[in-house]
């Protein structure tokens, strides 16, 4: 089989970066250039000096978009729009975007979270990938919002490494504030609520009760925990073998009957859930890398869908356990 001509745009970050890591041994994908405006000239590995045997492409700052069947873009959030107006690819090039600019499906752009669209992603050219705490939450709260068990105010909170804030340095991502400390955002209005309710909409257009996040910034590099609940008056087998059946046929997405920890998804695509009933409430734990699974492995993962590929290919990647 050829492989698949593919671009980054904007491969300088973290998610970029990453999506480096994945593509240079992706088994079906030639990496034709990678694109940055701050390090064109340089080598990929003077950026990303891991890929060192990996990679020899250098940065470019040049869009070439004839004979580009496949393109990730990771410009920064509102940027992505200005950037296809101005870059006109083929309706054929596959188009993945991580930024949150086409999200809610505007501009013919199909939502990127493989349990839920799957067969659109299949028969799409362009996807909008989900955002990282999105993805954890959403995969651990779909199978109840489905069910219409989530009645009263959902009460969610969630904690991510410091690349979740990006490479840019800012005061509250330097080693000197992480280190030993944690700390609260964007309380009860984070940019991906709106994704969120979305989804849920979809799953159940009836759904309209209050989402009340508290995200925090963790201590440590990469990760998303997701701690969710709300009044249950089921059992804890009932729960979990709705949970089972929603992702029996999902690639990277498990339900754990005994308890889990977040080094069990750090460097994998996979989200791991753990389902349990405490106090007549329903509590779910999802554990998901948040520049995997919350990023570049599930734009990969949509890479794969939409060229008929196997949904794991190229992301057969192990936990960190110790």
């Amino acid at each position: 089989m050829t492989k698949i001509k593919t671009a980054i745009i904007g491969a300088a970050g973290y998610t970029g970066g990453e999506l480096l890591r994945l593509l240079v041994h992706h088994p079906q994908c030639e990496l034709v250039y990678v694109h940055s405006n701050s390090q064109k000239g340089l080598p990929v590995t003077s950026v990303h000096p891991d890929l060192i045997g990996d990679c020899d492409l250098v940065f470019t700052d040049q869009v070439q978009t004839e004979g580009i069947e496949a393109v990730f873009l990771g410009l920064p959030h509102g940027e992505t729009k200005g950037f296809l107006e101005n870059h006109s690819f083929s309706d054929q090039t596959v188009i993945i975007d991580l930024s949150t600019d086409f999200r809610d499906e505007s501009n013919g752009f199909i939502y990127g979270l493989p349990e839920i669209n799957k067969n659109r992603i299949q028969s799409s050219k362009r996807i909008a990938n989900p955002g990282c705490f999105a993805t954890g939450i959403q995969l651990a709260l779909l199978p109840a919002i489905s069910k219409g068990w989530v009645k009263e105010t959902l009460h969610l909170s969630g904690i991510t490494g410091s690349t979740g804030a990006g490479k840019k340095l800012a005061k509250t991502s330097h080693f000197s504030y992480r280190t030993g400390n944690m700390s609260v955002y964007k309380l009860f209005n984070h940019q991906h609520l709106k994704e969120i309710k979305q989804t849920f909409n979809q799953v159940n257009l009836s759904y309209d009760s209050e989402i009340l996040f508290v995200p925090y910034r963790g201590n440590f590099s990469r990760g998303i925990w997701i701690t969710a609940y709300f009044p249950f008056e089921g059992t804890q087998d009932e729960a979990v073998k709705a949970y089972q059946e929603f992702y029996q046929d999902a690639a990277f997405t498990f339900v754990s009957e005994q308890d889990i920890d977040l080094k069990q998804a750090v460097n994998t695509n996979k989200c791991i859930l753990h389902v349990q009933k405490q106090e007549g409430q329903l509590v779910i734990y999802s554990a998901i890398d948040n520049l995997l699974k919350g990023a570049s492995g599930q734009a990969v993962q949509n890479f794969n869908l939409a060229f008929g590929l196997d949904e794991k290919t190229g992301l057969n990647l192990k936990s960190i356990a110790f």
